[in-house]
């Protein structure tokens, strides 16, 4: 897991770094768990766009990934760690001594051969998953579920992490990757280990082809459009555009959007500005 940086034979190459793959053993998905994934452009089902900049792209396949982790008490076994487009981590191939193969996030550290449970009768090793209540504290987990049941949602793109900082009564105090402190149910799951490929924060695309590749069309500034099109737009010369606000005119840096939540109660300590 390390970025490779090319040679500058041409000017796009010159600060261009990409990944190495050097930890990926497979280069083919399990057909079993692909399914087709059509592009939208952004456009929903009456064909408006409701999101701008987004188009083209390569085609790919999506990897289902079991995100809930519920065959408590099954041994399985680590069969390959492939690459996944849809997403940022790294995935591996599970077969489970049933017969049954899944996809899970591949932490970092997960190996080729090794062999992972969940449930109560998992131990706190890498790519296990466990319930917050059994899993020692300071232990650094990702893949955690936000209400028993429902599926990891915290901590899953390449490299995050959050740490177990205490338990109180029916909830886990949990440290989150962007430094908030909030509490979540001691039922929920959680897997061991940090999120592989924390490298990937140090690629760099190098020229704007690679992100047409990646289905990111060219984002247009407001202070280049027209008043009609843009509340910061118009004006002699290079103007500043006045406050930055959105299309919408609702203002931006700084203006709080965040109102009348009812989970607030669970949060001990907002993130960091």
């Amino acid at each position: 897991m390390a970025v490779r940086k090319l040679r500058p034979t041409t000017p796009s190459n010159r600060h261009t770094t990409v990944d190495s793959y050097d930890d990926i053993t497979a280069s083919r998905p399990e057909p079993s768990l692909v399914v087709r994934i059509k592009s939208h452009g952004g456009r929903n089902a009456d064909g408006k766009m409701t999101m701008r900049y987004i188009g083209g792209g390569h085609r790919k396949m999506y990897r289902l990934i079991d995100f809930k982790r519920e065959k408590y008490g099954v041994e399985g076994v680590v069969k390959t760690v492939e690459y996944d487009p849809n997403r940022t981590a790294r995935i591996a191939l599970v077969h489970y001594k049933d017969g049954e193969k899944r996809y899970v996030i591949a932490p970092n550290g997960l190996k080729v051969g090794q062999k992972i449970m969940s449930g109560e009768t998992a131990v706190p090793e890498v790519g296990n998953a466990m319930f917050l209540k059994d899993i020692p504290l300071g232990t650094l987990i990702h893949n955690i579920e936000l209400r028993p049941g429902q599926g990891g949602e915290i901590a899953r793109s390449a490299g995050t992490y959050a740490q177990l900082a205490a338990r109180d009564g029916k909830y886990a105090v949990l440290k989150m990757p962007s430094g908030e402190t909030r509490m979540i149910l001691i039922t929920c799951l959680a897997t061991i280990g940090t999120v592989s490929n924390a490298d990937h924060i140090q690629e760099s695309l190098g020229k704007a082809g690679r992100s047409r590749w990646m289905g990111r069309r060219p984002r247009v500034r407001g202070v280049a459009m027209n008043p009609v099109d843009h509340p910061m737009g118009g004006g002699e010369g290079r103007a500043s555009g006045g406050h930055p606000r959105s299309r919408k005119g609702l203002l931006a840096k700084g203006y709080k959007t965040r109102k009348n939540k009812t989970t607030d109660k669970y949060i001990i300590e907002k993130r960091k500005k």
